[in-house]
């Protein structure tokens, strides 16, 4: 897992030196196209749940755990942002689990 989260964050680091140059109707034209995706991909899924590594999970939980929940709550995600805001108590909960009382 830390393998994968290390990618990310590298890969991270690239995808935001590569918007640097974009002007903002750029970046506008490419958020709605990552939201037209997911509009298909949940029309695709059609109910199904989609599931997520614990990498995923802890990703998505770091990015999005600062912004307020109104403010999730008006994103347009694959997952409920209650959901979200649990898997970021269930990190800082492991986080704060001692060796002898982890599971």
């Amino acid at each position: 897992m830390v393998l994968q989260l290390g990618y990310l964050a590298v890969s991270n680091v690239f995808a935001v030196l590569r918007l640097l140059p974009m002007g903002d109707r750029d970046k506008d034209a490419e958020v709605l196209v990552l939201r037209y995706q997911i509009a298909v991909l949940e029309r695709q899924f059609g109910g199904r749940r989609v599931r997520f590594t614990a990498t995923d999970r802890a990703f998505l939980a770091a990015r999005l755990h600062k912004l307020p929940a109104h403010t999730l709550r008006r994103l347009r995600l694959v997952m409920r942002p209650d959901t979200v805001l649990r898997w970021d108590r269930d990190l800082i909960a492991r986080r704060h689990v001692g060796p002898d009382q982890a599971e």
